[in-house]
């Protein structure tokens, strides 16, 4: 399975915002959202990346004026990214080695979407229960052995 089928399952919406907003702008999409993830454009280009990991570090550092931080002191700059024919067991050695939850994926300059580690969990767990499904077909009509000869 590849990144490319992932994303076509999971939907390609995106959540993006500018590197000039502020946390509680961030903070105030992601929780209407319900996303763990913004991707930072800047003129039509993906400048960085803001997960929860980095709200919560700026907002510990920040204290009590950190919803007043910019988003372009706290992303991350340039983040790896993905491709969209990159295989699902890769990928998860890639996020895993990297302490990765998210990973935007990337066709040359295009931003095709992001995904998660969850989203990288489920397709495996649904690749998984398809492979049973088949196995079992395939023992259930299995051919009986003949009784000798």
């Amino acid at each position: 399975m590849q990144v490319r089928e992932i994303l076509a399952v999971k939907g390609q919406v995106l959540f993006t915002i500018g590197p000039n907003k502020t946390l509680a702008d961030a903070v105030a999409i992601m929780t209407e959202q319900d996303v763990g993830s913004l991707v930072v454009f800047d003129a039509g280009r993906m400048v960085g990346m803001l997960t929860f990991r980095e709200v919560l570090k700026a907002a510990h550092a920040g204290g009590a004026t950190w919803s007043a931080v910019p988003l372009s002191g706290v992303m991350v700059r340039d983040p790896m990214s993905a491709g969209p024919d990159m295989e699902v067991d890769e990928l998860r050695r890639f996020m895993v080695e990297h302490h990765m939850r998210y990973l935007p994926v990337m066709d040359g300059g295009t931003l095709m979407g992001v995904i998660s580690f969850h989203d990288v969990a489920r397709a495996v767990l649904e690749e998984q229960g398809f492979e049973n499904r088949m196995l079992k077909a395939y023992i259930r009509n299995w051919p009986a052995e003949s009784g000798g000869t």
